[in-house]
């Protein structure tokens, strides 16, 4: 069993921030944790739309406090992320979000983040093992 509070991950290279400054990630749980997937707290600030494409993963989002506007690039179809929604990227997705005001979201990853990835250019976690 194990117990993590934010505490223990700030400061540590659990947090990550987007060199772009699109998000700042608390990676609660990574890939040696030996849990089959990651967790982690993410904010993203009031700002530019930002564009992430799975690629290599799934993703889970629950929107915890905040205001965004998810786009699916496929469709065209935007959402409304808001306090409670949880959003589901299940088809390595591409998509833009936009933040209206800053938005918390715990995300849950599969396979699991190994630690300090950031999106490339093509808004792309790669796959480390």
């Amino acid at each position: 069993m194990k117990i993590l509070t934010l505490d223990d991950i700030k400061n540590t290279e659990r947090e990550v921030r987007c060199p772009k400054g699109g998000f700042v990630s608390y990676r609660f749980l990574l890939k040696k944790d030996n849990m089959g997937f990651s967790m982690h707290k993410t904010i993203i600030p009031k700002g530019d739309e930002q564009h992430w494409n799975y690629k290599n993963h799934l993703e889970a989002c629950y929107c915890v406090c905040g205001k965004g506007i998810l786009t699916d690039l496929k469709s065209g179809k935007k959402y409304s992320i808001v306090e409670d929604v949880v959003y589901v990227l299940d088809d390595y997705d591409d998509h833009l979000f936009l933040a209206l005001e800053d938005v918390i979201l715990i995300c849950i990853f599969t396979p699991p983040i190994v630690g300090n990835e950031v999106h490339d250019e093509n808004g792309v976690y790669k796959l480390i093992s």
